[in-house]
């Protein structure tokens, strides 16, 4: 009786030891079987079969996993400070490695990418580093891709956030474009003012050309007709002149005036000029003699 009592103990004690060796590895993870504390193999996603006591399993998860590193500062190649921030995403492609061969190799692969950002920054001046933050990206990802394969891990994507100079140069920054702005805007004024003054020095330059060119083509129209006059006067006889004279004689008589200036030479041909003289009585009736 005794006996079968012990042999149903042992028989339920081997049948829950059985049952507590029993495990379940989730998808997207990998199990590393230790016997006795040393590893003994890898098994993949699913239900496997451990001998407890003496075996253990370590689970390690394959899928891709982000991180940030916070802020940290770095010095440029102008020595000038700027605080920098990362974000990542990285996996796991050799679950050995990442669990034996480093402590903390998420905390490695933290190190390193901060380093080389550092060495990447460190050799470009403030304003390269502040506008090529593509171009830092693509440099860290290259040098860092192959570096973290010893610690079993693959980064993915690297991203640098943000770089941001310190207050003391941001404020020179912002001084320095105030003063840049201002400058633009003086040289602006400066050439607007100067291109008003050139378009009214044209228009009047503009102005004075025509006038000449206008008191030119008058003084030509003038001599072109004293010319012609000229021309004619030539060619008249001695009676057109005559009658010229007679008509000249012939409206001064009609005038109030009485007084009539004539040359030396012409005075004895004073009585051939068929010319009526007005008289003016006090009342301002005329008579015709």
């Amino acid at each position: 009786m005794i006996a079968r009592i012990i042999i149903g103990i042992i028989v339920v004690l081997v049948i829950v030891y059985v049952c507590c060796g029993f495990r379940i590895v989730p998808q997207n993870n990998e199990g590393l079987v230790e016997t006795l504390g040393k590893y003994s193999k890898t098994v993949k996603a699913g239900f496997i079969f451990v001998w407890p006591l003496f075996q253990r399993i370590r689970k390690v998860p394959l899928a891709l996993q982000p991180l940030e590193i916070s802020k940290y500062s770095i010095i440029t190649k102008d020595n000038a400070e700027i605080s920098t921030s990362l974000t990542l995403n990285y996996l796991v492609t050799d679950s050995y490695r990442y669990f034996y061969n480093n402590t903390d190799s998420v905390e490695s692969m933290v190190q390193l990418i901060r380093g080389h950002l550092r060495d990447i920054i460190g050799r470009m001046d403030l304003n390269a580093a502040l506008g090529s933050t593509k171009e830092i990206n693509d440099q860290l990802f290259t040098a860092t891709g192959d570096l973290t394969d010893i610690y079993g891990i693959k980064v993915v994507r690297v991203n640098v956030d943000e770089l941001l100079p310190s207050a003391e140069i941001q404020r020179a920054m912002d001084k320095q474009l105030t003063a840049d702005r201002e400058k633009t805007a003086a040289i602006a004024k400066a050439e607007g003012e100067a291109r008003t003054i050139e378009m009214t020095t044209k228009a009047k330059n503009d102005a004075l050309v025509a006038t000449a060119k206008a008191n030119a083509e008058q003084a030509d129209a003038d001599a072109y007709r004293v010319q012609k006059m000229q021309e004619a006067l030539s060619k008249a006889g001695e009676g057109y002149f005559r009658n010229q004279s007679l008509d000249s004689f012939n409206q001064l008589a009609q005038g109030p005036n009485n007084l009539i200036v004539v040359g030396k030479d012409e005075i004895t041909e004073l009585g051939k000029v068929p010319a009526l003289k007005k008289v003016w009585d006090e009342s301002g009736k005329s008579e015709e003699n």
